[in-house]
């Protein structure tokens, strides 16, 4: 493995906010900051007014005593899993700098990969937290949908899309929800968690077999829930986001500075009829129903975080190796439960995820702590 200490292609540009001495986190470039221009890594936005008023997340973060270093690098419109930008510049994956850093959230990730910050700022509507924090070997959480606030996110409007965390640590990543969030107060177990495994299929080798076998020696008795529905869960998922994605961007599908790749991926979502939103939404209250009974025994469920090993820069131009990627992470924006990526140690970059019940997120957290001190599976923090 070769690791790579070019910071800087990590941020759209350096701030200095908030207290010296706190958690220091970098905020990914959708996310309103007083004064900067959000551009949601556009070129197509990069001269809209500058934001009148901080983002509600960014008001909780510098009250708690947060330190802001940069607004992060991203997916241009956050619609994209690469994490590629050709405008902005794509951020180096610091563990692995020949493959994607991941997307949309892929600057945040980088720069707590290589050490810049203690945690950073991204949002996920379709594994946009979870997939770079993999990636680049990092732990992400996306919330339970609706905790923190999108109050100066962009889009304005989402019903999948949650503000989230990246660090390189179980216990930091826990240590910045709760300056995210006024509601959370983190926990520590009394008691070992029940789990459960999500039965995986379609693994590669190279995925599956270290899982396994790492799962079989850290967690001997966790059993097997089956979700049936995550399929379908996964394609609804894919028709809401582009429906609403499209609503919210479908202005900038005239402007030239609008990437090639991003607006195909709009303007092909402008076909989705109401009629599949309505079934996507009847799958979601179906699916949602699913995980609830999944959750109604246990604490939490597992599953792979990806299917697959995260394709090369050069391989990922090809569309046909980056969307199965949150084969296992979408459907769990479709029904809003709260859901943890955590990186297992190893020469290419894999993980797990975690997934709790709605309004559970310090028990979650909880929970990854736990994992992290009891199974040797998983990736400490280090210092490239």
């Amino acid at each position: 493995m070769t690791v790579t200490t070019d910071h800087s292609a990590a941020l759209v540009q350096p701030l200095d906010l908030g207290s010296q001495g706190g958690l220091s986190f970098a905020v990914k470039d959708c996310i309103d900051i007083e004064g900067e221009v959000t551009a949601s890594g556009s070129a197509a936005l990069a001269d809209r007014p500058r934001a009148k008023s901080h983002a509600q997340v960014i008001e909780d973060l510098l009250a708690a005593g947060g330190h802001i270093i940069g607004k992060a690098k991203m997916h241009e419109l956050a619609f994209g899993m690469t994490g590629v930008n050709a405008v902005y510049g794509t951020p180096v994956n610091p563990r692995w700098p020949d493959r994607i850093p991941g997307g949309s959230s892929s600057g945040s990730a980088s720069a707590v990969a290589s050490v810049l910050c203690d945690a950073a700022l991204g949002t996920d509507t379709g594994g946009s937290v979870r997939q770079p924090a993999i990636c680049c070997g990092v732990y992400g959480i996306k919330p339970t949908f609706g905790r923190i606030s999108r109050k100066g996110c962009h889009p304005a409007q989402s019903s999948l899309d949650c503000v989230g965390v990246f660090a390189r640590s179980a216990a930091t990543m826990t240590q910045a929800m709760a300056m995210i969030d006024p509601g959370f107060t983190p926990m520590k177990l009394e008691y070992a968690p029940r789990i459960a495994r999500v039965k995986a299929e379609n693994l590669e080798p190279g995925v599956g077999e270290p899982l396994v076998y790492g799962l079989m020696e850290g967690l001997p008795e966790a059993g097997y829930v089956a979700l049936p529905g995550m399929a379908e869960a996964f394609d609804a998922a894919m028709v809401i986001i582009g429906a609403e994605t499209h609503a919210a961007c479908r202005t900038l599908l005239d402007d030239p500075r609008l990437g090639k790749d991003v607006r195909a991926r709009i303007a092909a979502a402008g076909a989705i009829t109401p009629e599949q939103v309505a079934q996507a939404e009847e799958v979601r209250t179906r699916f949602t129903a699913e995980v609830d009974a999944a959750l109604a025994d246990v604490d939490v469920l597992i599953t792979p975080a990806l299917p697959t090993i995260p394709p090369t820069l050069a391989e990922a131009e090809d569309p046909s190796r980056v969307l199965p990627l949150t084969r296992f992470l979408r459907p769990f924006n479709l029904t809003g439960h709260p859901a943890i990526a955590l990186p297992v140690l190893g020469d290419l970059p894999l993980g797990l995820q975690i997934i709790g019940r709605k309004g559970e997120d310090a028990q979650l957290c909880a929970v990854a702590e736990w994992m992290v001190d009891t199974c040797p599976l998983f990736r400490k923090e280090e210092v490239l």
